[in-house]
């Protein structure tokens, strides 16, 4: 094994690591953490990295660090919700184009151009004044606007697949149209998104931490990563770590999680 691929076996590693450790402050933050989130102690504000409050405190005495890990609930929580809206929504409506063609094909196809057009941020900002405030809202309003990009994918993998042997054998027997998409044209369309999944999930962070960092996204006092770094950026001049560690932990999971993914697309068979 070479020198090259030692260096990538390890850098793999270290992003399942990362993710890892990541998932496990979501589904256990009290293995982690003795400090509450939302404890106050006007004593303990504002002071810098320590043994007992690693990441420090903020201007109400809430340890940091417990605040961080607690946080990575809400953050994961709207990053699946947005991937899973996205990859339904643009499932559905990818695989209704790709099978159908025609009419059906053209109209979905320019509205996919349209969406696509437009800058993704500002149609989650959009959506999400529709919807209201909060990490749900914000989570939905990032999957309606990413799923015209898995619908994309989905109605050209669909149009692949409907000249499949398989499916014109189900065709031919008689089943029907809902049943073959069901079982076997979408999960069969589904796999070659898995890296792309992955992908989602790393912007999915980013924009609803951004969202939350808004101010339209999780709201005080619940912690999420965006919303952290918003409230310390008032001292980010003199208490930078208040924004350093949330940003820091947005950084190393999106790098882990895109990591993961180029390693699952040059795993993929072309």
């Amino acid at each position: 094994m070479t020198a090259r691929a030692i260096s990538a076996r390890l850098t793999l590693v270290l992003a399942i690591g990362v993710v890892a450790v990541i998932l496990l402050w979501a589904a256990v933050p009290g293995l982690f953490t003795d400090h509450g989130p939302l404890a106050v102690d006007p004593r303990s504000k504002l002071l810098p990295p320590s043994a007992e409050h690693l990441f420090g405190t903020d201007q109400l005495g809430r340890d940091q660090f417990s605040r961080v890990v607690h946080g990575t609930r809400a953050s994961l929580t709207g990053s699946a919700i947005a991937v899973g809206v996205a990859v339904v929504l643009g499932s559905l409506v990818g695989a209704l184009a790709g099978w159908f063609g025609g009419v059906v094909d053209t109209l979905v196809g320019r509205a996919i151009d349209v969406l696509l057009s437009i800058p993704g941020f500002l149609l989650a900002i959009t959506i999400v004044v529709v919807l209201g405030f909060g990490i749900v809202q914000a989570a939905i309003a990032v999957g309606l606007t990413s799923a015209a990009t898995f619908a994309r994918l989905i109605r050209s993998e669909v149009l692949k697949a409907r000249t499949s042997n398989y499916v014109e054998a189900a065709v031919t027997s008689g089943t029907s149209t809902f049943d073959i998409l069901r079982r076997h044209v979408v999960p069969n369309s589904l796999a070659p998104t898995l890296s792309l999944i992955t992908v989602q999930f790393g912007i999915a962070i980013i924009w609803i931490a951004s969202l939350s960092f808004l101010g339209l996204g999780a709201q005080p006092p619940d912690p999420e990563w965006g919303r952290l770094v918003s409230d310390g950026r008032s001292y980010i001049a003199t208490r930078g770590y208040l924004t350093l560690w949330p940003g820091l932990v947005i950084v190393a999971v999106v790098l882990a999680i895109n990591h993961i993914s180029q390693h699952l697309t040059r795993g993929r068979p072309s």
